[in-house]
């Protein structure tokens, strides 16, 4: 996936998270977004069960972090993936329903184990050790307060990388203000343009209006760019992901649109290409096959035609079954 016009900055701050953390504010953010669990309203769900007591919320789980894999990441972007991986953290459970979810098993059956706090931070110190570039956490709305908590024992124990934020956008601009000043790189996804097939396609309700207002709360918080070290390996900013479908259900030429007129031509942008059926959308005639080429090359198109200037593309592959 070549990539196109990433800041070179002569000098790179340490992350931002470790003044948070020497502060006691990380620990603050950390206790109130637990408590507040109690209530759980942490994704556009509100579905306000008690976390803290045994419950399961819409995402599918407790209190307690459920980590499905972490490991060294290589086929993330260029300036994230860099030369060493990224240090990658899959939790369980999802906000979301997505039929056609590649990693289903982890998403929604819930694959994965239950680890505290002081193993989550230790999970993190030992991929720095790996020599990772970055702490990437998957799936992770509904683990914020979580998140907190392992970052700032983390953080006191020497955890010096930057942290990534890997998410559907189906996020609440309120949650993710308690990440202001912790997450260093940002990597939503814009899924879709219109509401109905987002509720049809991956159960999330209101989702254009809420993933706009998340676009532009990461985007106040970091900006459109990315700010890179003098090896290319990205440091703070943001890249938008959005997954070309078939038949053309994810809307890609608005998506694409309002990203330039929101958030300006500069925002870097991943248009990915790597579909495929899985998990409910095996055999169903909208979403049963992979995107084709000329799918593709409308989505190439509609990427120069809303204006915008940097990103990543891929080469097709064919798309034989």
């Amino acid at each position: 996936m070549p990539q196109t016009n990433a800041s070179d900055p002569s000098t790179v701050s340490e992350p931002s998270y470790l003044r948070l953390h020497r502060s006691g504010e990380l620990r603050a953010r950390a206790r109130d977004a637990t408590a507040a669990l109690a209530r759980c309203e942490l994704c556009p769900r509100a579905c306000r069960v008690d976390r803290l007591n045994g419950k399961r919320g819409a995402c599918g789980v407790g209190a307690e972090p459920v980590i499905a894999s972490w490991t060294a990441h290589r086929w993330e972007e260029p300036p994230i993936s860099g030369t060493r991986g990224s240090g990658t953290v899959f939790f369980s459970g999802c906000t979301g329903k997505c039929t056609f979810c590649q990693n289903y098993p982890i998403s929604q059956l819930g694959y994965g184990n239950v680890v505290s706090i002081e193993r989550f931070a230790g999970m993190m110190l030992e991929l720095q050790r790996r020599g990772v570039h970055n702490i990437n956490f998957v799936t992770p709305t509904h683990f914020v307060p979580q998140i907190l908590a392992a970052v700032d024992v983390a953080a006191g124990r020497g955890l010096r990388l930057p942290l990534v934020f890997n998410t559907s956008g189906f996020d609440l601009v309120e949650t993710l203000r308690l990440l202001d000043g912790v997450i260093d790189l940002w990597l939503p996804d814009a899924k879709y343009a219109d509401d109905d097939t987002a509720r049809r396609l991956s159960g999330f309700a209101g989702y254009v209006a809420v993933n706009r207002a998340a676009l532009k709360e990461i985007h106040r918080q970091v900006g459109p760019g990315l700010v890179c070290d003098g090896q290319g390996i990205a440091r703070r900013g943001m890249i938008v992901r959005h997954l070309v479908l078939p038949e053309g259900l994810a809307g890609t030429p608005e998506v694409l649109h309002w990203l330039a007129d929101a958030l300006g031509r500069g925002v870097h942008v991943s248009l990915m290409d790597q579909y495929f059926p899985a998990h409910k959308a095996v055999g169903r005639p909208d979403m049963g096959r992979k995107i084709t080429p000329d799918e593709y090359e409308a989505a190439l198109d509609a990427f120069a035609a809303a204006g915008l200037e940097n990103g990543w593309m891929q080469e097709h592959e064919s798309c034989a079954d």
